[in-house]
């Protein structure tokens, strides 16, 4: 995986009523990558989507899926999202006993492997696991819900993982996801994120535009 920047809109704000129409006008727009958040109303409180929707969503469009799981014990269902569509399939670090078994799962289906922390999670806490993963997931905001405002206080663990990751050798995507939005997106980038997450600043009115605006605050 590359170090530049993109935008990954999350269809978890789009309009499910024209879910085919609002994932054509982000690729006509540009943007490689769609973020797909799948929640269990377990592990978060809220509960979204599953496999039939990637799945139908998959047979329309060739872009990057990149699959994050807020599902407990998310290895019980690593093949199906693998066969649905996932490019890249996010677990997060507090769902599993066992991550690195994940993190072998995901790869025994070909698949790369994103690890997510919640805001609370210690950025110590994922030093076993980096030299495994693709990429890593900071939470800018609780799991679970959208339309959240930024928690600036994220944005320090992003500075920290990046100097961990340096300290290690590493270079790969620092992924964050909640409440960015193209007036604020600096504050991540400059923070070593490079995969930017972004929902409903993305499919709330003019989505062409929304895209263009981020597109110009992250130089892409």
């Amino acid at each position: 995986m590359n170090s530049m920047n993109i935008l990954a809109p999350s269809i978890l704000s789009a309009d499910f009523w024209k879910l085919g129409e609002d994932i054509a006008s982000v690729e006509e727009a540009g943007c490689p990558y769609l973020h797909i958040d799948v929640m269990d109303g377990n592990f978060v409180p809220c509960i979204s989507y599953g496999m039939p929707v990637i799945e139908s969503i998959r047979k329309k469009t060739d872009l990057f899926f990149d699959v994050h799981l807020m599902i407990d014990q998310p290895e019980r269902y690593v093949e199906e999202f693998a066969r649905c569509g996932a490019d890249l399939i996010d677990f997060h670090l507090e769902s599993t006993k066992d991550p690195e078994r994940t993190i072998r799962l995901i790869r025994k289906h070909g698949k790369k492997v994103g690890i997510a922390i919640k805001p609370y999670t210690a950025v110590s806490a994922l030093k076993p696991y980096l030299h495994l993963v693709d990429m890593v997931l900071i939470m800018t905001v609780i799991p679970g819900f959208g339309g959240q405002s930024l928690m600036p206080e994220c944005l320090e663990k992003v500075k920290e993982l990046r100097a961990l990751l340096q300290e290690m050798g590493l270079e790969m995507d620092v992924q964050v996801d909640g409440g960015i939005k193209a007036d604020n997106v600096h504050l991540a980038l400059e923070a070593g994120a490079n995969v930017i997450v972004a929902g409903s600043a993305v499919f709330k009115n003019d989505i062409k535009k929304n895209v263009q605006d981020f597109h110009k605050a992250m130089n892409v």
